[in-house]
């Protein structure tokens, strides 16, 4: 059994995960900080489905180094400030720009 290529695949793929090391779609984030935000904007938007007067489907929650940012649709302003509320509710929340678009 010719244990070459086996340990020749094995080198290329540690080299590829050690270069690319902590790299994640969104430029210098960290890999700690995209789980971070990850679960932000999770737990913001199962607050949105949890609450009665938010749409929560009609309403995007991005989140970037604790920054969640709200955009979308809203009903009325009081719907558009519980969202808001709401995010800022979430663990780990730094700030929230709330971009939401109220329909007329």
């Amino acid at each position: 059994m010719n244990k070459r290529p086996l340990l020749s695949t094995l080198l290329a793929t540690l080299v590829l995960v050690t270069a690319s090391g902590c790299a994640v779609t969104r430029g210098q984030e960290s890999v700690g900080a995209y789980v971070d935000d990850t679960a932000i904007t999770t737990s913001v938007k199962a607050r949105f489905l949890d609450n009665k007067s938010v749409d929560g489907t009609s309403i995007s929650v991005e989140t970037l180094n604790g920054t969640v940012m709200l955009s979308g649709f809203a009903k009325s302003g009081n719907e558009k400030a519980m969202a808001e509320t709401l995010a800022w509710k979430a663990n780990g929340v730094k700030a929230v720009r709330n971009e939401i678009a109220i329909r007329p």
